[in-house]
């Protein structure tokens, strides 16, 4: 296929998007043209791939270049996997859970509906300073790596593009060629290694009995742990710290022999991004940090039925960046919480310019005069007392947010 060719299918594609060419032999020159007529016609949006079975992979990219990549097999397990590798300090947060993905997805704004919520959450993650732009960009790589290569094993693919118009602007932007390369050299690996697997199938022990008499015990209980069927091959690689290549080869005798074998495995749970609802864009936004559930969940009922806009924060560790992107009209803080108290939370925001006039209210269960003269001295303007009382919470807000607007 020659590039004047690919160039004119890939205008009609823009026409007319209900299109789909298909790609024969979907070969690494075949991929860089691919790219390269991207490049020319300074494409935005996203380039989705479809392989013979249906399985789908989405390429975004920036005026030709590729920005992050996801689809495929294993998304979200692939998602998990670079975190603990190459982020591990966001990796190792026993609070990020799906949960909390979706509390954070809330309050970014990334401009072009269009980019994947991986993408989301790692701009937000920057933007906070919880990680680097250099953490991000092997974090990108890795993972536009990754999806290549399960691409380069597609016989065939269909090609589509949902061209965007937005005006984000990349922390990474890669040029496929390279990449490509890169995926080349390790594919011709896998294959110079007669690796007939697949490395997103999982091993599991098959013959036990057979392989505990075969080995020595420590041994056998490494495997056990190691081979349990719910981690695939580049899972067990990341964990070893290898690449999957040399991982695989380490099993292949176990594999061989039968003891051990390599099954279909299901991607982990992604995070539910519900549609967001309509709302005034005037109302004004309260957050609520407080490390009990339950709590933000009766102060979001209180808010929403009063038409304010709602964010609860349960860490109070995570709670400044959180506040710092949404910058609230009007701040609950709860006074007891683990690892840092509202007190010290209170004093830290007011010495930040854009908390310094923000209304913060104090919650708590303990009333006394000494807690409330000690929340005055960091910077509270009101405190409230627990039970939530949803009339005498609705009187804080209209109180101070009558004053500050």
């Amino acid at each position: 296929m020659n590039n004047s060719i690919l160039e004119k299918s890939v205008d009609a594609l823009l026409t007319r998007r209900n299109d789909a060419p298909l790609i024969r032999d979907f070969t690494p020159s075949k991929q860089v043209e691919l790219f390269e007529t991207l490049k020319q016609l300074r494409f935005n949006g996203q380039l989705i791939l479809t392989n013979s079975c249906g399985r789908k992979w989405i390429l975004h990219v920036h005026r030709g270049l590729i920005i992050y990549a996801t689809g495929g097999e294993h998304p979200v397990r692939r998602w998990r996997r670079h975190l603990a590798t190459y982020l591990p300090q966001i990796s190792s947060d026993r609070s990020l859970s799906n949960e909390s993905w979706e509390n954070q997805l809330a309050t970014t704004s990334i401009e072009g509906s269009s980019v994947c919520w991986q993408y989301q959450l790692l701009t937000s993650w920057l933007e906070r300073q919880q990680i680097t732009p250099e953490q991000m960009a092997r974090f990108a790589w890795s993972v536009i790596i990754e999806v290549l290569f399960d691409v380069t094993q597609a016989v065939q693919v269909a090609y589509e593009l949902k061209p965007s118009s937005s005006k984000l602007t990349p922390v990474v932007a890669i040029d496929a060629a390279q990449a490509i390369a890169e995926v080349e050299r390790l594919w011709q690996a896998w294959q110079a290694n007669r690796l007939n697997y697949s490395p997103n199938s999982a091993p599991v022990i098959k013959q036990s009995a057979e392989l505990q008499h075969s080995i020595s015990a420590p041994a056998y209980q490494a495997l056990s742990q190691l081979l349990d069927g719910q981690h695939t091959l580049r899972d067990i690689a990341a964990q070893m710290q290898r690449d999957v290549n040399s991982a695989l080869r380490s099993l292949l005798p176990y594999i061989q022999s039968g003891f051990v074998e390599l099954i279909n495995i299901p991607d982990l749970t992604a995070p539910v991004l519900s549609s967001p609802t309509p709302h005034d864009t005037q109302a004004p936004s309260i957050a609520c940090v407080d490390d009990s559930p339950w709590v933000c969940h009766i102060m979001e009922k209180v808010m929403t039925t009063a038409n304010y806009r709602f964010v609860g924060v349960n860490d109070a560790l995570r709670a400044i960046g959180v506040l710092l992107a949404i910058k609230p009209d009007l701040i609950f803080l709860d006074l007891m919480m683990p690892n840092i108290n509202g007190y010290e939370l209170c004093s830290r925001l007011r010495q930040l310019s854009c908390f310094q006039h923000t209304p913060i209210v104090i919650l708590t269960g303990n009333d006394g005069i000494i807690d409330r003269v000690r929340a005055k001295i960091v910077g509270s303007s009101d405190f409230l007392g627990k039970p939530i009382d949803p009339d005498r919470v609705l009187g804080a807000i209209h109180k101070h947010l009558k004053h500050s607007v």
